[in-house]
Formats: structure tokens, C-alpha cells, sequence
């Protein structure tokens, strides 16, 4: 009964191990990938082009991804993966909801400014290519309205907001943000203005809009 415990804790350790390495090979493709998307932009990269510059060869690219369209996708989710992290980060923090939702809004829009900025010839794909991110960023679309959900019913439930239908306010929320994203990459918001300017003006307007209790 020992001897097959021992071999069953190999086994586990041997498929973890694997799995690892299996996903450190997936993200070492994804990285090489956006880095070439970024200085080359998407159309003039090759399969051929990320296989040779990540010192994988074409059959271990070929394993992880079919086509170059495929990459793609894991390149905007690797991304997206990251804006993510980040607003999971602010979600956490002990701070008021109040604090919380503009800290969640900036984040975001300071993220996506980021993540367009830093991949260089690939940033036309994401506005070119529209609908291919849109399929892509579904998922963490749901994520951040779940996190705004959880800040509003919290923020409720302390008596800083008066909100009637929590999930429909943090639907326009999100698709609020979302909307800005083109406008504030390209600085035709609050154009020459610091954060430190533009957040109590954005403060009114959520506050205002969420219907904040005075206490």
C-alpha cells in the first residue's frame, strides 16, 4: 500500500512537471509572437518568423497553435490576461467602493492605453481587427462586470450607493469604460490634464450617476 502511494505521488509530480513545461513552451510562442506582431505587425510576421526567433522549431509551434490567426488570439488573451490581474489587484484592496469604482475605471483605461502603446505595429490590429478582439476579450468582459457587481452590492450593502438593480448598473458601467477606450488612447480626453485633475470631476459624474447616500 506504501510502495503504491509512493508511485502514485511520482506519477502526480511527473504530470505536473509536464504540464508546466507544456505551458512555460505556450507562453515562451505567445511572447516571441506579440513581440514580432509588435515591431512587424501582423501581417508581415510568419509562422515561420515565431517559430525560428523562439528557438522552438515549426512542428512544436505547430502543436500548440494551428494557424497564425490562433496565436493571435492567445497573444490578445495573454494581454488581456494582464488588465485583468491588475483590476483583480484593485478589487482586493481595503479601500471605500466609492475609492474602489474609480480606482476600477482608471485602472482600465490606463491598462488598455498601455497594453496598445507597448505592441507597437500591432496596435492598428486592434482597431483594424475589431471584431476578432472582441471575440477574444468575452471572457474577461464578464469578469470585470462580476467585479464591478461585487464593489456595487458592497458598496450597497455599507450604504454609500442607492442603487435599485445592481446588475444592470454594472453592465452600463463596463460598456461605459469600454466606450472611452479609443477616445482616451488617442488623449482626446481630458487632453494636457493629470489624474490627480480629472478624478474628482470623474468622482461627480459616477457619484451623481450611482446616486451616493449623504450621510
Amino acid at each position: 500500500m506504501h510502495t503504491d502511494s509512493i508511485v502514485c505521488n511520482f506519477k502526480t509530480k511527473q504530470k505536473e512537471d509536464q504540464d508546466m513545461s507544456i505551458s512555460k513552451t505556450r507562453q515562451r510562442l505567445v511572447d516571441v509572437a506579440r513581440q514580432l506582431f509588435a515591431k512587424n505587425g501582423l501581417e508581415n510576421t510568419t509562422m515561420n518568423d515565431i517559430a525560428m526567433l523562439s528557438g522552438k522549431g515549426r512542428r512544436t509551434l505547430y502543436t500548440y497553435f494551428k494557424s497564425k490567426d490562433e496565436i493571435y488570439y492567445a497573444v490578445i488573451e495573454s494581454e488581456l490576461e494582464r488588465l485583468s490581474d491588475k483590476l483583480d489587484e484593485v478589487a482586493t484592496r481595503k479601500i471605500r467602493p466609492q475609492e474602489k469604482i474609480i480606482e476600477l475605471i482608471y485602472t482600465h483605461l490606463s491598462m488598455i492605453r498601455e497594453t496598445v502603446v507597448r505592441n507597437g505595429n500591432l496596435r492598428a490590429e486592434f482597431f483594424r481587427n475589431i471584431w476578432m478582439v472582441e471575440k477574444v476579450r468575452k471572457r474577461f468582459d464578464d469578469a470585470e462586470i462580476e467585479l464591478f457587481r461585487k464593489v456595487y452590492t458592497e458598496g450597497k450593502e455599507d450604504g454609500e450607493f442607492d442603487i435599485d438593480n445592481i446588475e444592470l448598473v454594472a453592465d452600463i458601467t463596463h460598456y461605459c469604460i469600454k466606450g472611452l477606450e479609443v477616445p482616451y488612447i488617442y488623449g482626446r480626453i481630458a487632453h494636457g490634464m493629470k489624474e490627480e485633475d480629472t478624478k474628482p470631476q470623474v468622482a461627480k459624474v459616477v457619484y451623481g450617476a450611482l446616486g451616493k447616500l449623504n450621510k
